[in-house]
């Protein structure tokens, strides 16, 4: 049978499963993907990940109870960051002081404050927990992903099910079996009490130094209500109630905050005075159509496995109308501390590898929480552009809050110049994949025709050649002074390049010829890119690359941008192959895991669908702990990398997905490639409706090394360019379809709608 065919009925009988659960529980079946344990996680990080982009949870056990960690995307202290409205918040004065040499200054203006102050910040929600004294030994815990349920199951055949709402801001929990000892308890963070040790931003300030008055917790039956004073007119409220049905206990929470509507109490009396059996039931469609969105099957385990639960994750933390996904999403820590780096939005690498995913996944709803929240915050970040900068147009900050206000840090990278265009990089690729013109008249140009303005206008030409007056890398040199470059970085001319090439071509597009034409004098204003003497990408003029870093910041004119592209010929091929082997020579000491899942995307833009393996499984043996979350650090300590640490953040987990989708179909020249970068041992491959550009869906199999049709649905019609998958010329497409080859080239003429299957010849 169809392995695909399989994996649907696997789902069907898992929903089937949860869906009779009724008055007894009822074991599910885990699959091959799902994560099983037979003990619950002991750390909060290795917890269960529950969520639905707005509330998120953690099953773990943290000494004798079993814990649910509860987060809420909107948790924020909001206090102002010191200095951002000062006269030192100028790009001017940090290039006066640059050119002084007087770098501590700029330091102490905007590095310290983020080091030091615990706000702005995410913060967390609350806990709950049951007391396991009396439930005895765990028989195993695991994750469902098919319907997004965790279930714990008891030796003495007691059984929990837990599930955060898909689309519904509650979450739920059914307990049957279990002592009458095990009800829950609602546990807040500890405000008040001085920590043992506060390190700093990266493992976590104290929860005691946003200097809260701790919040009080009230019971009124079998309900618990936690209200909790933030900084300035911030509150929030945390409440689960709970019900006794037959042998059941039926319990719902939820968490508000006074950035949304309604308050949490109010939630749990209405959904406990709901069906349980009804909202599961819409619970799970969603996950259903979320699932059957587009579909993999290749023959690595390991590879298979992380990349769905890479996409659970994904469609665990974000929604069309959500806030994007920040550093941890909605699992904020729950160790007493702040989470790593403050929870922000990092928009210097980590926002934009977490969306990677969503164009071939064929999730371009989900990815628009990302798009809308940009396009929403754009009046903020334009003021931030002309106060900073003094430039019309649209830049973005590099770290900012959840509204979009700058925090400061490391300001080469939390100022640099260039932010928006790698963010402008995602509504060229939404329009690129959906084809939807609306989008791309009404979104996509004006954005990016804001961000060459500023560019633009930011740029200045020396001897007919464009550039800037200072210019950085992220994040090489880290915070010295150094860190500032007086060429143009490779990294800064690959986005302005980018920047410049997109809004030509979108405004080409929409028929404004004298728009485009001056994008693309611009950009033929800028420099070539630096390189070695080995043909690699340097940093900058008289940089190379001679130090192991983990943002591979000098590279992204290969990938993602592809200004630099295989396809582009032998001089191209002779920088991607160099640059390639100079990241290897150097090699990963201080690489993170997200490191190793960008390599593995660089190596299948390469077509070294061996490397790109390899580097994939680096990442998830070594960078991710047993629930998949991806800690930055190698915790096998197998020489992976000289970072052993374990600040968690989820960009490298979404990279890795995209590796996947890299390796089996690429489309970014406009011609579809079919399983391009693959080891030579796969020959039992498929997939199924991924999204290509020009918004087709593709799905192919490959039985025992023979590839033998291809479907293809043209959402918006237009021309298919396909390159040539099969081993030879003598195909059959249904319906006589005409077509015609340009080389190797498939070509059809689509119509919007249309189902387009290639097949081999019975001559063949």
């Amino acid at each position: 049978m169809n392995s695909l065919k399989v994996k649907a009925m696997v789902f069907f009988m898992s929903v089937i499963g949860i869906m009779s659960c009724q008055e007894k529980a009822e074991m599910i079946k885990f699959s091959d993907h799902d994560l099983v344990f037979d003990s619950i996680p002991k750390v909060w990080d290795e917890g269960i990940p529950l969520g639905n982009a707005f509330i998120g949870a953690l099953i773990w056990q943290k000494e004798d109870k079993l814990r649910m960690s509860l987060d809420q995307v909107d948790l924020w202290d909001m206090r102002p960051m010191e200095n951002i409205q000062s006269e030192k918040f100028s790009f001017k004065w940090v290039y006066d002081k640059v050119l002084e040499d007087d770098y501590k200054a700029v330091q102490d203006a905007f590095d310290v404050p983020y080091d030091n102050n615990p706000a702005p910040s995410k913060i967390p929600g609350a806990a709950l927990e049951f007391d396991l004294a009396k439930m005895g030994k765990v028989k195993d815990i695991g994750l469902h992903l098919d319907n997004a349920v965790c279930q714990v199951q008891w030796e003495n055949g007691a059984n929990m099910q837990t599930f955060v709402h898909a689309n519904k801001n509650v979450g739920w929990f059914v307990v049957s079996g279990a002592d009458a000892s095990f009800v829950p308890e609602l546990v807040p963070p500890v405000y008040e009490k001085p920590a043992d040790k506060d390190d700093g931003p990266v493992t976590g300030l104290s929860l005691s130094r946003l200097g809260y008055q701790q919040g009080a917790v009230t019971k009124t039956g079998n309900k618990l209500v936690y209200n909790q004073k933030g900084w300035g007119d911030f509150y929030y409220q945390a409440a689960v109630k709970w019900k006794q049905e037959g042998n059941r206990m039926i319990g719902v929470w939820a968490l508000t905050s006074s950035m949304d509507e309604g308050n949490a109490s109010d939630i749990v009396d209405e959904a406990l005075a709901s069906q349980l059996d009804k909202s599961k039931a819409t619970h799970v469609r969603w996950w259903k159509d979320y699932w059957s969105r587009s579909s993999i099957n290749i023959p690595d385990p390991l590879l298979e496995k992380q990349y769905y639960n890479e996409m659970y994750k994904f469609g665990s933390a974000t929604r069309y109308n959500s806030y994007p996904i920040s550093l941890q999403a909605v699992w904020t820590a729950d160790n007493g501390k702040l989470p790593p780096w403050k929870g922000d939005y990092h928009h210097d690498l980590n926002t934009q590898l977490s969306y990677w995913l969503t164009y071939t996944g064929n999730q371009l709803s989900a990815g628009m929480g990302y798009l809308n929240t940009l396009w929403d915050q754009r009046s903020v970040h334009k003021q931030y552009t002309q106060d900073f900068y003094g430039t019309s147009g649209l830049n973005v900050p590099g770290v900012t809050t959840l509204t979009g206000e700058p925090m400061g840090g490391w300001i080469q990278y939390a100022f640099s110049p260039t932010v928006s265009a790698w963010l402008g990089h995602h509504f060229y690729l939404h329009w690129k994949y959906s084809m939807d013109e609306n989008f791309l008249r009404e979104r996509a140009y004006p954005y990016l025709k804001d961000v060459a303005t500023h560019l633009e206008e930011i740029s200045i030409v020396k001897k007919g050649v464009r550039t800037l007056p200072l210019s950085s890398s992220p994040e090489i040199y880290d915070n010295s002074v150094n860190a500032w470059f007086k060429d143009i970085t490779n990294y800064d001319l690959a986005c302005m390049s980018f920047a410049f090439r997109a809004a030509a071509e979108m405004a080409s597009e929409l028929g404004l010829e004298e728009e485009a034409e001056h994008w693309q004098e611009l950009r033929e204003e800028l420099p070539a890119y630096d390189l070695d003497d080995t043909g690699a990408l340097t940093f900058a003029k008289g940089h190379p690359y001679n130090v192991s870093h983990r943002h591979f910041s000098n590279v992204m004119a290969i990938h993602p941008f592809a200004n630099i592209d295989w396809s582009d010929g032998e001089d191209a091929q002779k920088i991607i192959k160099a640059t390639i082997e100079k990241l290897e020579k150097v090699g990963p000491d201080y690489w993170t895991g997200y490191s190793y899942s960008w390599f593995g995307n660089i190596r299948a833009r390469a077509f070294d669908g061996e490397g790109a393996a390899r580097y994939l499984r680096d990442f998830a043996n070594s960078f991710c702990l047993k629930n998949t979350f991806h800690v930055n650090g190698d915790q096998s300590k197998s020489g992976k990398s000289k970072f052993l640490y374990r600040p968690f953040t989820l960009e490298g987990n979404f990279a890795f997905a995209s590796g996947i989708q890299e390796m089996l179909i690429q489309s970014h020249t406009g011609i579809i490639k079919i399983f391009p970068a693959i080891p030579k041992n796969w020959d039992n491959i498929s997939f199924t409706d991924l999204r290509t550009y020009g918004a087709f869906l593709v799905s192919a199999e490959k039985e025992n090394g023979q590839l033998n049709s291809v479907k293809v649905k043209s959402e918006k019609g237009g021309l298919l360019k396909l390159d040539n998958p099969f081993k030879t010329k003598d195909i059959l497409i249904k319906d006589s379809k005409s077509y015609k080859w340009e080389g190797n080239v498939l070509v059809i003429e689509t119509q919007p709608e249309e189902m387009i299957v290639i097949e081999l010849s019975s001559n063949s």
